[in-house]
This record gives C-alpha cells, structure tokens and sequence, in this order.
C-alpha cells in the first residue's frame, strides 16, 4: 500500500465505492480520460481513504464519490463536475451543468447513487488494478 503524501494544492484523488462495478467503471473512465495523470484514486473501504476522511473531518458514505483536491473537498455532483473539469478532450464542456442548483444535480445523483448496486451490480471484494495503472492507486 502507498503512503500518502501530504496534501498538495494540485493533488486530486478519487475515493469511490470499491465493490460497486458503476463506480469502479467510473474509474477506469477517468483513468481513460486523464491524459495529463493528475488523479489518484482510492476505494472509501481502505484504510488510506478512511485517515484521509478523518483529516479532513468528513463522515465516511458509501452513498457518495469524495474528491479531494489539496485540502478542499467536494462529494456527489460537485465531485463529478470537479472530475470532469479536470479531464482531457471535450469533457470540461460538462462543467456547464454547475449552473443547474446542487440541490437538483444532487438529487438525480443520490436518486442513481441508491440504485447503482440493482441497476450495475456489486462485487465481493474491491476491483485489482493492473499492473500498468497501480501507481495511480493508494491502496495498493
């Protein structure tokens, strides 16, 4: 398992349900996308997001995506437009959904969030990462 290095303002990293497969294709997305490797990503049931939550003062959900960039953090739709600020190509273009009110973005996400395991499924144990993206996971 990687240590985790002290927050840094530019540092990104996606903690996400480790058994859920929406988030863990979510993942494999972002990884896809970030031609510039700025993120790191963890799974919210390891022991690395756990003390990285407990820094910040945020209760742990499995309900919820947290990016955590520098010492700010973000969880729901404004992690997801804040991921997808942050990729290469034409995704930033998505940022524009900020104008809708969280209050709406957020319930379509926790509406998703409640049925992502009926809807994608749910795995035993967290996602192996290959060999060739390790590096980008903490928890590994």
């Amino acid at each position: 398992m990687k240590t985790p290095t002290p927050f840094h303002p530019n540092q990104l990293i996606v903690l996400y349900d480790g058994v859920c497969h929406l988030c863990q294709r979510s993942v494999q997305f972002i990884i896809r996308h970030d031609k510039k490797n700025k993120f790191e990503f963890a799974s919210l049931q390891s022991e690395v997001a756990q003390k990285r939550l407990r820094e910040i003062h945020f209760k742990n959900s499995l309900e919820t995506i947290v990016l955590l960039k520098g010492k700010a953090h973000f969880e729901k739709s404004d992690a997801v437009l804040e991921i997808v600020r942050n990729l290469s190509y034409a995704w930033p273009l998505l940022y524009a959904f900020k104008i809708v009110p969280r209050f709406l973005r957020d319930t379509v996400y926790t509406y998703i969030a409640n049925h992502r395991y009926g809807w994608f499924g749910k795995s035993d144990s967290c996602m192996v990462p290959s060999a060739e993206i390790r590096d980008k996971y903490l928890d590994y």
